[in-house]
């Protein structure tokens, strides 16, 4: 009978030490980085979802620079088939990702500065709603990386803090990675042709 109370005032103790270790406030700020990231994604998913009909506008209202619409497709398919495991985001696969949006960024500029050259593109209608879709786009995926890195460092300090790093560590929460800028993001874009 000592055994059995003596066993029963050792799980109770047990799970007053973890419950007042923050497993529970581990497992509600994984799961923000882990829908901030899905946030992201969708809002990549957009741009990506908008570029066949912009590439379809331009085609319809000017015959130029094929490549350049070529530049935008293949972009646009390479970044479709990069995704990343919530599980897994560390900073080797976000750069990845993150190479992978950036070339169809680079795209996007190549065709937009193309269409400074043919006004009538830029006067219709259907051109205009997709550039500012896009333009719109881009500053969703600003405020979903800034989001996604808000929850990063949240759930970062929460995993380095004692004595939830304890808890962290016998449970297997690791710190995340944040979105970093890309190198050189500090400079102007330079856009030939």
């Amino acid at each position: 009978m000592k055994k059995v109370i003596i066993g029963i005032v050792a799980i109770v103790l047990l799970l007053a030490l973890f419950s007042g270790c923050g497993y529970n406030s581990l497992v509600k700020l994984d799961e923000t980085v882990k829908t901030s990231w899905s946030n992201v994604e969708t809002q990549y998913q957009r741009r990506a979802d908008l570029i066949p009909n912009l590439v379809n506008t331009v085609k319809g209202a000017a015959k130029f620079e094929e490549s350049t619409l070529t530049a935008v497709i293949e972009a646009r398919s390479k970044a479709s088939q990069i995704t990343i495991d919530p599980d897994k985001l560390n900073e080797d696969n976000i750069q990845k990702y993150q190479a992978a949006q950036g070339q169809i960024t680079q795209a996007l500029g190549r065709l937009m500065v193309l269409t400074e050259n043919y006004p009538q593109l830029k006067a219709t209608d259907q051109f205009r709603d997709l550039s500012a879709q896009l333009e719109g786009t881009e500053n969703r995926i600003t405020v979903a990386r800034k989001d996604y890195n808000d929850a990063v460092q949240v759930y970062n300090t929460k995993v380095r803090s004692f004595p939830n790093n304890l808890t962290a560590g016998l449970f297997g929460f690791s710190q995340k990675a944040p979105f970093k800028a890309d190198a050189g993001a500090q400079n102007a874009p330079k856009v030939e042709f």
